[in-house]
């Protein structure tokens, strides 16, 4: 029996799709606010994998809130692993690029130095710390620009915004993988699953979709695929302040996933997937 942390998010959500026989521990069932309580959840169930499909997410409330958003981000993920080694059962953790400093324009390779920018990255840094430290079998599967049908994500904001709007300004200097969920549950129950026969592929590892884009490319095909006309100007990110600082480079190299047989996903055949899925093509 595989066991799920999270139940409404957007990855959470699509493993529900794929894998409805594994057991999904809402914020009702397991709080991650409690990691003890995670902990004992996991000790209870007795599963075969654990995935966490749960975090803090909010990255600029956790600039003024990065205490609760570490407790979330970094202890919960830490009793979860010590749980999971204890039993022996491996744990799949999903992380995030803003482990990383966003300088230059090289994708980032799973054994790049770390350097979070803000609170976001240094909690979601903490809880991958912690999960090595466990010493248990795990994966620590880094992602990006998550988007899905579910949930409040740059896809959905785009098809309100482009519908309301002839034209927009949008961030032209930041580049990263847009990746569908969808894919990232997929790669999830993969990973879980070797990890049970060869828990020597525990690692860290990168799954973002290709390729590589700036924001306003990103909306550019999100209206064409809608059949939206709404022009799109780019901006520095200089010109749209946020409270969290954003990363200028989210590139990802992703090539270690080839160890599960996996590979980076194309973001624009998932974009079509989830515009489906939300009726705006048909």
């Amino acid at each position: 029996m595989m066991l799920v942390f999270g139940q409404t998010g957007q990855v959470a959500r699509e493993l529900a799709r794929i894998r409805p026989d594994a057991v999904f521990l809402g914020r009702d069932r397991a709080d991650l606010s409690d990691p003890a309580a995670c902990a004992a959840a996991i000790r209870d169930h007795a599963p075969t994998a654990v995935i966490n499909a749960a975090a803090w997410t909010a990255v600029d409330a956790a600039e003024a809130e990065e205490e609760a958003a570490m407790v979330v981000n970094g202890a919960a993920p830490a009793a979860m692993a010590r749980a999971c080694a204890d039993l022996g059962v491996p744990f799949v953790h999903i992380s995030t690029d803003y482990v990383f400093d966003g300088s230059g324009t090289a994708p980032f390779a799973p054994d790049y130095p770390t350097g979070p920018l803000g609170a976001y990255g240094r909690t979601k840094l903490a809880g991958e710390e912690a999960v090595r430290a466990a010493g248990g079998t795990h994966a620590i599967l880094r992602t990006s620009w998550v988007f899905s049908a579910h949930g409040n994500n740059f896809v959905k904001t785009m098809l309100r915004l482009g519908t309301e709007r002839d034209a927009l300004t949008i961030v032209g200097d930041q580049i990263g993988g847009p990746t569908p969920a969808a894919g990232i549950a997929a790669a999830c129950v993969t990973i879980a699953e070797q990890l049970i026969e060869t828990p020597t592929l525990s690692g860290i590892r990168h799954y973002s979709g290709a390729p590589d884009v700036s924001w306003a490319d990103f909306a550019r095909e999100i209206f064409a695929q809608a059949g939206i006309t709404c022009a799109v100007t780019d901006i520095p990110t200089s010109d749209y302040p946020t409270p969290a600082a954003r990363p200028l480079n989210s590139r990802m190299d992703c090539a270690n996933l080839s160890d599960f047989g996996l590979a980076r996903p194309d973001w624009r055949a998932g974009l079509t997937d989830v515009l489906k899925d939300l009726g705006a093509i048909s």
